[in-house]
């Protein structure tokens, strides 16, 4: 019997590109179809992030056109992860298998067919779609990137080094993954911490086909720090440790200010040492605050117990 497949595709300010996505997925789809390897039930999710364009008109279009596409259209802006999520827990009870991908095609689509084949003969419950090179990213995207990565797994996390969101999840997995309740998300590193067998499927990945990317530097940096500290309470240790480091730094240095002026007599105090104690500490103090601040405001959130995301409607033929 064949499987039914839905992908999810969250969308922000994604009208540009809808047009193109959805001929590639729809040439795809019917592949799969005609070789008999996903059933005709199978369905393409636009998953509307309160876009400020056309994008959910563009989104009904598109299903009033083919119902292999429906929507869902969420109340508001709730971020990329967000709408990912709405998406994966509305649609997990309508198929066998779950795809997640970005809408602006710099996922390749050819790689579905090696996850399915990977979810079908070797029961995997979880592919990563894990880009084989980053050449089309900037010296500095690549740089920072690799860093980000090593951190991660420094810090102990389980996420999968160059892998976003292009991935495959059974039912089985997306139950799985709805008994985490938390409300700041991180999915690359959520999803690992599931478990069931997983394996990987490497991509090249392209270029954006229109638009902007939704991911600016400041993104960016904002994306990397709610993943270190939805991961991983390394951080917090490491102040520990840094403050243990630096008060033995502090009794080393009075045995020596106290040796010192026993063997030699009074030294008169400079004021760059002092300034430089001064500063040097109130920096490590600051840092450490933030650290801490930035940890108890996700406990803020989390014990707020806000949803996560409202469905304002959702368009599908089943």
């Amino acid at each position: 019997m064949t499987k039914i497949l839905y992908m999810v595709v969250p969308c922000y300010n994604e009208e540009l590109v809808l047009d193109e996505t959805s001929e590639r997925l729809k040439a795809k789809y019917e592949q799969l179809i005609s070789n008999n390897i996903i059933s005709p039930k199978s369905r393409v999710v636009y998953v509307n992030d309160g876009s400020k364009d056309k994008t959910w008109e563009k989104i009904q279009e598109k299903h009033n056109e083919n119902p292999m596409f429906s929507g869902i259209n969420l109340s508001r802006n709730r971020g990329h992860q967000n709408a990912l999520l709405a998406g994966l827990m509305t649609v997990r009870n309508l198929a066998d298998c779950v795809i997640s991908m970005d809408a602006d095609l710099q996922d390749d689509i050819n790689a579905i067919d090696e996850m399915l084949e990977k979810f079908e003969n070797e029961n995997c419950d979880i592919v990563y779609g894990v880009r084989d090179n980053r050449d089309t990213d900037t010296v500095f995207k690549r740089r920072t990137a690799g860093a980000f990565y090593k951190l991660m797994q420094g810090l102990g996390s389980q996420s999968v080094p160059n892998h976003a969101d292009f991935r495959l999840m059974s039912r089985r997995a997306l139950d799985g993954l709805a008994q985490f309740p938390e409300q700041n998300l991180f999915l690359r590193g959520m999803v690992p911490l599931v478990g069931y067998k997983s394996d990987i499927v490497y991509y090249k990945r392209g270029e954006r086909f229109a638009g902007e990317s939704k991911y600016p530097l400041k993104k960016m940096i904002s994306f990397a720090l709610d993943g270190i500290t939805s991961t991983s309470a390394a951080p917090m240790r490491l102040i520990f440790w840094i403050g243990l480091i630096w008060f033995l730094l502090a009794i080393v240095g009075a045995i020596y200010i106290i040796a010192r002026h026993f063997i030699n007599g009074s030294d008169v105090a400079g004021w760059a040492s002092t300034m430089l104690a001064i500063i040097g500490f109130g920096g490590a103090n600051l840092l450490a605050l933030g650290v801490i601040g930035e940890y108890i405001g996700k406990i803020f959130l989390e014990v707020k117990q806000r949803p996560r995301y409202l469905i304002e409607d959702f368009i599908n033929e089943d």
